[in-house]
């Protein structure tokens, strides 16, 4: 589940500095240009991904989006939202609602990448997940400081207008929303994943900066949509619908916009781009 909000990513060797900067989709009508910046929200300090040509991008913008909005504020509701939506019941244990063998890979997960397992009990299976990813990338180095977002927002000017797609209280919601079962089943799968592989942010930011988009698509979308597919639909399909519904009506008017969001929203058949190409847009990318 939460690789898609994660999404990083195949072959830093593969991939020459020089070469290696974030898919870019650039979406045209007779007076409009939207550019959708796939973003990975955390990596680490010093990678060589941003470019002079997304500067230049950034600078003749009218209008920037992100997923939420970047500011403090914001960062500072998201907590407040994630602890209120995330909490489990005073009656509720995590780890007895999970069954014994998912239990002792997260007490596991907990000790590998230095979380508190008090601390994890008290969370919804939804929010735990997110805590262990959130960690792994963090003991790899990662880490929002220095994702995507941050870094497009401090290269943008302060002239150019900032939107967001949504708050924090309808993004958490989506997860937060899901079933619980559902819930225990992704939260297994990624325990399942970090056993094989205790540091999964260096393939995954490998492969973005390669923009190996089939690499993405096999090893974060395809087992998300098989093992969760009601969550998929609601994390990835509906958003992206939601969002191509604001995006059609801003190329109805003029300007220039940049889009920064997750890489996963804007590859395969239910992509932003894809969906933008469908009701007739010239759409360009890797």
């Amino acid at each position: 589940m939460i690789r898609a909000f994660l999404l990083a990513l195949a072959v830093l060797a593969a991939a020459s500095p020089a070469l290696a900067e974030a898919p870019v989709w650039v979406v045209r009508d007779r007076d409009s240009e939207v550019v959708l910046v796939g973003s990975v929200h955390l990596l680490p300090p010093d990678l060589p991904w941003k470019t002079a040509a997304l500067d230049a991008v950034l600078a003749r913008a009218d209008d920037l989006w992100f997923e939420l909005h970047e500011d403090s504020a914001t960062e500072a509701e998201t907590a407040r939202v994630a602890q209120r939506l995330g909490t489990l019941a005073p009656d509720q244990s995590l780890f007895r609602l999970l069954p014994p063998a998912d239990a002792e890979a997260l007490l596991k997960a907990a000790k590998v990448h230095g979380l508190d397992p008090v601390a994890l009990d008290r969370l919804q299976p939804w929010l735990a997940e997110v805590a262990v990813v959130v960690a792994a990338f963090r003991r790899a180095g990662a880490s929002a400081t220095y994702g995507v977002e941050a870094a497009v927002q401090a290269a943008t000017p302060v002239s150019v207008a900032r939107r967001a797609f949504e708050t924090p209280q309808e993004q958490l919601s989506v997860a937060a929303e899901t079933p619980l079962n559902e819930q225990i089943i992704a939260l297994s799968e990624t325990l399942n994943e970090l056993e094989k592989d205790p540091d999964p942010a260096a393939d995954l930011i490998r492969a973005w900066m390669a923009k190996d988009l089939r690499w993405i698509e096999r090893k974060t979308m395809a087992p998300m949509r098989k093992v969760s597919p009601g969550l998929y639909a609601r994390l990835v399909d509906a958003r992206n619908a939601r969002w191509v519904r604001t995006l059609d009506a801003r190329l109805k008017g003029s300007g220039r916009t940049v889009v920064v969001v997750g890489v996963a929203h804007l590859i395969g058949r239910q992509g932003v781009p894809t969906r933008l190409r469908a009701l007739g847009y010239s759409v360009s990318g890797p």
